[in-house]
Formats: C-alpha cells, structure tokens, sequence
C-alpha cells in the first residue's frame, strides 16, 4: 500500500500565473494615473528647449512610441533653436476605464488640457504654432503599469478625444 501512495501523480497546477495590479481599486489606478498626468503637464511646464537636461523630467513619465515622439520632438526643436513661453494647465482629468486583470494593467481617462498661454517659437521669435490650434485640448490618455514608475504608471498615448468628450 505504502509503495502505490508514493507512485501518484500530483494534481496538475495551472502553469500561467494570474496577474496581479499594483493597484487594489479601480479608484486606486485613476488617482495614480491623475498624479501622473499632472506630474507630466508639470515636467512640460518646466521644459527649456535651449537645456536637454529638462527634457528628462518629461520622458520619465511616458513610455513606447510616445516617449519615442517626445525625444524626438524635443531634440529636433533644440536643433531648430526653439524656444517655450508659458505654461500648460490641466482643466480637468476624468477617469474613462481601467483594465487592472492584464499585465501591464491599464487605465484611460479623459483629459481637457488648457494650453492658451503656450507658443513654441523659432530662433527669430516667430510662432510656429498652427493659427487655428485650439486653447483647450481634449485628449484620451492612456496609463500603462510600470514598477519604474514613482506613480507606478507611464503615460503611453496621447490622442485627440471623440467629440463626445468635448472639454
């Protein structure tokens, strides 16, 4: 009897591993994502095309192909002798949807960016700003889960928002 206990076959186990969030709460992401966000708009606000230095506050909040556009946007204008007057202010952040059960887990939230007092001029002082931008920008904005991250998220994308979402 002893000799066929020892011969069983354990219970198979599931050899995926659940993710798991670093977030407890849907409530949980979309404050990090909202600290996240502000502390983007902030390291934006402190940006001086004339120092490279400053453009690394802003890559540390943005991860894959928009941290690969800001590096190149903001290389390029340096190059150009760009420079930034004034400041951009979140208007409002409302959270749209998380997916905490995927790894990296996500959240999106709505943003209206009011971005006014900002231009962006060329080595003779001239805008380069399109005329027709618009003073307030209502964006989709995508968080994505990073354990580098001091709010443990990196912003992923940044698009226009549906017309639903009007700020």
């Amino acid at each position: 009897m002893l000799t066929l206990a020892g011969c069983t076959t354990p219970e198979p186990t599931d050899p995926t591993p659940t993710p798991t969030s670093a977030f407890a709460s849907e409530e949980e992401a979309f404050a990090a994502a909202e600290a996240t966000y502000r502390a983007y708009v902030d390291a934006l606000n402190e940006v001086d095309l004339s120092d490279p230095e400053t453009f690394e506050a802003v890559y540390e909040w943005t991860t894959g192909e928009l941290n690969g556009s800001d590096r190149k946007s903001y290389s390029q204008w340096h190059s150009d002798g760009y420079t930034k007057i004034g400041d951009a202010v979140v208007v409002s952040i409302e959270p749209q949807a998380t997916n905490l059960d995927v790894e990296p887990s996500e959240a999106l939230a709505h943003v209206c960016l009011d971005i006014s007092a900002v231009d962006i001029r060329d080595g003779d002082g001239a805008s380069v700003v399109a005329a027709d931008r618009p003073d307030v920008q209502s964006l989709e904005v995508t968080f994505l889960e990073s354990d580098d991250s001091v709010s443990g998220l990196r912003i992923s994308s940044l698009d226009p928002a549906a017309a639903v979402h009007g700020c």
